[in-house]
């Protein structure tokens, strides 16, 4: 198993606290859902999550960086966030980060439900 693999697991496993979460193998990297939602990424050994205007602030206070990759020869943001790295070994924090992520990719699915 590779380091990757073994963080993906850790992470789908401490992020059992904001729900059933599910890991989907996605574009080099995991997607981790809630409810059929991705709220959250992981690229590259890193825990990215779905941000919006409301909570976009909370990171970029924080210094963290949003997860970007090359499209096209030229740099290209997702809207996902670095997670603070203490979060990680923090169960209540990871939690707290989590469901605000979540609550984000619902706030995304009701704008899209609102668009049909």
């Amino acid at each position: 198993m590779s380091i990757e693999d073994e963080f993906v697991i850790y992470l789908e496993g401490i992020l059992q606290s904001v729900g059933p979460v599910r890991t989907k193998r996605m574009f080099g990297g995991c997607g981790l859902f809630l409810d059929g939602l991705m709220f959250a990424l992981i690229a590259d050994n890193t825990l990215y999550f779905k941000v919006d205007d409301e909570n976009r602030p909370d990171f970029e206070n924080l210094g963290l960086e949003a997860f970007t990759y090359e499209k096209k020869g030229k740099p290209f943001k997702l809207s996902y966030y670095q997670c603070p790295e203490e979060a990680l070994e923090n169960q209540d924090m990871i939690t707290e980060w989590g469901n605000k992520a979540y609550a984000t990719a619902l706030r995304a699915a009701a704008k899209k439900g609102k668009r049909t």
